[in-house]
């Protein structure tokens, strides 16, 4: 087998509206498609990402909460690459989303920082 990348990364808000808008206004990802499965009582949302990658966003009546956060089992963080994390985080927090503190990979040297989105779901710049 031969994995080129990742298509898509699937995430269910609590809030459908709330996580469309931050998704597609606060980070700036732009919509492909959006359907409604009334069979579902849910709602997805595809956006695309830069890298020619997706992102599905669901709504499920009452989806149970993460167990905790961050080190759930499961997946952990989707990290993001900018060409400025300090820029970027100024962005963001210039509409309202609290982020943590800069960091600097001890392997690498990059830096980075985590924030979340309306769900609580952990985040992460990484610079280029």
């Amino acid at each position: 087998m031969r994995l080129l990348r990742i298509h898509h990364v699937a995430i269910i808000a609590s809030d459908y509206e709330k996580s469309k808008s931050f998704y597609t206004e606060i980070l700036g990802l732009r919509v492909l498609a959006e359907n409604y499965r009334a069979e579902r009582r849910s709602y997805k949302l595809d956006l695309a990402l830069p890298d020619g990658g997706q992102l599905e966003l669901f709504s499920f009546p009452e989806p149970p909460p993460r167990p905790s956060r961050p080190e759930a089992a499961g997946l952990r963080h989707l990290a993001f690459v900018v060409p400025n994390v300090g820029e970027a985080l100024a962005e963001l927090r210039g509409r309202g989303v609290v982020v943590e503190e800069e960091r600097v990979d001890e392997y690498t040297g990059k830096r980075f920082a985590f924030f979340v989105d309306p769900d609580g779901l952990p985040l992460e710049l990484y610079e280029a």
